[in-house]
């Protein structure tokens, strides 16, 4: 969708960085128009009206002007819809949600309108809000990043021959998109081990919901092999490092230091 001059939308501060006298450098998610990038004027002075508006996490309704020539976009109005008080109560919830942030910022595109991703972005900071300590949330959130994404690996068949996986008898490759069985397994990409109990979970968390998953205390089963799994993937698709995720693992290491 083509900006106007002058245009409003909801979106998802991502990220602020000072810009400026005064100012900050806002990447936003949108829901019309996808990753958005504006300055915000003299916001970080004690007399702006739009002070603590634009923090990371905060969901905020925008009004924003296009540059009569080529340049950056200008926050004009601000006003925030909904804050998430409760996942940045504690710095593991606010690195949870630093961390999803950070994933769509790297997945998102400027100009191109994901409604599918925006949609994830919120459901996922809202039940994380809610249970800030239910780990199987940003599994699922990462799950189906790469679905929005449009790089959802399969989980049913080979990706190479087509037939349904045998238990037991398949691999796991970023690069060629999936699951493979023994048979088609290739010598060159990299392969991961993936079990049973493994592709169980990637599975349930495919066909379930949001709203059920926040009721599941944990799965039993190899959870450390669906995170690193997951996690490879999407560092495969984004190629660049994910500086929040070391943060939140050493966050989530701490209290056993001692223990």
């Amino acid at each position: 969708m083509a900006r106007p001059r002058s245009y409003k939308t909801e979106a998802l501060v991502l990220k602020s960085i000072p810009w400026g006298e005064g100012g900050l450098f806002v990447t936003f998610y949108s829901k019309d128009f996808g990753k958005l990038r504006a300055s915000a004027k003299g916001i970080r002075k004690p007399s702006s009206k739009m002070v603590g508006h634009l923090e990371p996490l905060n969901k905020v309704s925008l009004a924003l002007a296009r540059p009569q020539r080529a340049g950056t976009d200008t926050v004009t109005q601000v006003l925030v819809t909904e804050s998430f008080s409760s996942l940045k109560a504690s710095l593991e919830g606010i690195s949870r949600g630093a961390y999803v942030a950070e994933l769509v910022d790297g997945f998102g595109t400027e100009g191109n309108p994901n409604p599918e991703l925006y949609t994830l972005l919120l459901d996922t900071l809202r039940t994380l809000d809610s249970h800030p300590q239910q780990e199987l949330i940003l599994r699922y959130f990462e799950l189906h990043l790469l679905r929005a994404s449009g790089f959802m690996p399969e989980l049913y068949h080979c990706v190479d021959c087509g037939q349904e996986l045998s238990p037991g008898q398949h691999v796991f490759s970023p690069e060629t998109g999936g699951t493979l069985c023994l048979k088609c397994t290739p010598p060159g990409p990299r392969i991961l081990r993936l079990t049973l109990q493994t592709l169980k979970i990637l599975r349930f968390l495919d066909r379930t919901s949001l709203f059920d998953l926040s009721n599941i205390r944990s799965i039993r089963g190899p959870e450390e092999e669906v995170k690193h799994l997951l996690f490879t993937t999407l560092n495969y698709w984004l190629d660049k490092e994910i500086r929040s995720k070391s943060f939140l693992e050493h966050l989530q290491e701490y209290p056993k230091i001692g223990v």
